[in-house]
């Protein structure tokens, strides 16, 4: 018998630069966050207990939570073509939201694709600094 699942917790993604990521994923989605490393100064009962998010944060949004893990070497760079994460994609309400992300999009100089009719909705495709592929979808 298959394993009965729900919704999904989390997903983190492993970052090179916990500022640099922090400030692309503020910038652009504007999350709010759940858990962030504590100051160096916190009672070491509060780093015990935030230890888990490896000098990193989660973010809290309305599809669950996102979490940046800053524990990758510098040079290293995201690759779909190799095991694990392909890219990851969120929902927007609708298809002027897609219009309203591209405005956001190259505001801030990030590099986009175009919008694209996929049948089943709209699609929006970019990349975080560590080149992880990401994705706005208006459902049709």
């Amino acid at each position: 018998m298959p394993i009965n699942v729900t919704d999904y917790a989390h997903v983190r993604l492993t970052v090179t630069d916990i500022d640099r990521s922090r400030a692309f994923y503020d910038a652009v989605f504007g999350f709010e966050t759940a858990f962030e490393t504590p100051p160096a100064d916190a009672d070491q009962a509060t780093k015990d207990q935030l230890g888990f998010l490896f000098g990193g944060v989660i973010y809290r949004f309305p599809g669950g939570l996102l979490g940046l893990r800053p524990v990758a070497s510098a040079p290293d760079r995201h690759d779909e073509d190799r095991v694990g994460l392909d890219h990851l994609s969120f929902t927007v309400a609708s298809r002027a939201d897609l219009d309203d992300a591209v405005a956001v999009l190259d505001g801030l100089g990030i590099p986009h694709e175009p919008i694209k009719d996929i049948g089943a909705g709209h699609i929006l495709e970019f990349r975080d600094p560590d080149n992880i592929a990401l994705e706005l979808h208006a459902p049709a």
